[in-house]
């Protein structure tokens, strides 16, 4: 009996043992209410994602009119306004010019001597500043203005342009042979430096105060540019960084690409020298154009005129090129009669759009060697 006991002692403290055990192995199973002993990890709390709006974009402004001799957007409506063309000097000594980088269209044609001048055409002169030296009128450039329905301000002239202001009808503001000595100045600097026919300045805010109350100021009816204007360049056309324009033994132009900018830098040979920017006097800044144009007719000296001056065929038709966005053009261009703006037209015969912005119009002898590259 005494084995039986002892035999049923052992096996009752193996059970006991046994028990123990599943029971510690139970515990460690059991999630610590306190979370200090628990076998699982924490729990990371969720987390929201907030992805990031992106901003709506800007819309492009829309206006509702625009420059017609440029194209640019306005919110004002300035097109029947007559424009102002302005006669500026290109003589070297007496650069640089003042207010031409506020022209809408630079027209440039030799003058006499191979020297050029420059008219500036303002569609509004409001806020333009200075302007000058202010030089005298050749009949080709009174033909351009009279194409605008322009005012054009110059300081005397040929005999050719005195008999286009009488047969013409143009309405012009003379400061040499006209009452408007209050409208002009001499700048006493450009008077020594330059000379006196060299430093004649006019502005904006005086050319507008004074304007005399006898001038038609508004287009009349159906008068139109008739240009017209693309932000999308045309298809075809060449790539070209520079375009160089030779109008005489004395003046070369240069017209190079900034692509950065969209625009073109202009660059300037006068009198054999190397090539100087051409720059704003009133800020001198470089002046800069969307548009370059060349024109080609018919140009040739004026018979039995002792002061080598120079005629000039501004109407009819001829050959041209257009240079926008970096690519070079073939045009014609054509205009019927004085009262007209030039109309450029592509090779199909249809209007070639220009960009959007200021055009620098050169008008050369058929035979003048432009070349680009």
């Amino acid at each position: 009996m005494e084995g039986f006991f002892l035999t049923n002692k052992r096996r009752r403290t193996a059970f006991l043992l046994s028990a123990l055990a599943l029971a510690l192995l139970a515990s460690c199973g059991k999630k610590d209410p306190g979370g200090a002993s628990s076998s699982q990890p924490p729990q990371e709390p969720a987390v929201s994602v907030i992805a990031p709006v992106e901003p709506e974009p800007e819309p492009e402004p829309v206006f509702p009119y625009f420059n017609p001799l440029t194209g640019e957007g306005l919110l004002e409506d300035i097109s029947g306004r007559r424009p102002i063309a302005v006669m500026f000097n290109n003589l070297k000594k007496a650069l640089p010019q003042i207010g031409i980088s506020q022209a809408d269209v630079i027209y440039e044609i030799e003058a006499e001597g191979g020297i050029t001048r420059m008219m500036g055409v303002f569609q509004d002169l409001e806020g333009a500043g200075d302007l000058g030296s202010v030089r005298s009128a050749r009949d080709y450039y009174v033909s351009l203005a009279l194409g605008h329905d322009a005012i054009y301000i110059h300081a005397g002239g040929s005999p050719q342009a005195y008999d286009a202001f009488s047969n013409w009808g143009v309405t012009h503001i003379d400061f040499v042979n006209g009452p408007y000595g209050n409208m002009c100045w001499r700048d006493p600097d450009r008077r020594k430096t330059a000379g006196l026919e060299h430093s004649l300045l006019t502005s904006s805010e005086k050319v507008l105060e004074q304007m005399p109350s006898r001038f038609r100021l508004d287009h009349e009816e159906g008068y139109q540019v008739g240009w017209t204007f693309s932000e999308e360049a045309p298809q075809g056309g060449e790539a070209v960084v520079r375009l160089t324009v030779p109008f005489s033994k004395y003046k070369t132009g240069y017209f190079t690409y900034d692509a950065g900018q969209g625009l073109y830098l202009i660059n300037q040979s006068l009198d054999g020298s190397d090539p100087i920017p051409y720059v704003e006097g009133a800020t001198e800044e470089r002046v800069t154009v969307r548009n370059v144009l060349v024109l080609y007719t018919d140009i040739s000296r004026v018979k039995g005129d002792d002061k080598g001056r120079m005629s000039v065929r501004t109407t009819g038709e001829g050959e041209g090129l257009l240079l926008r966005d970096g690519r070079l053009y073939p045009i014609s261009w054509q205009r019927d009669k004085r009262t007209d703006c030039y109309s450029f037209l592509d090779q199909s015969g249809q209007p070639v759009p220009l960009a959007a912005g200021t055009s620098y119009i050169n008008i050369v002898g058929s035979s003048a060697e432009v070349t680009w590259e």
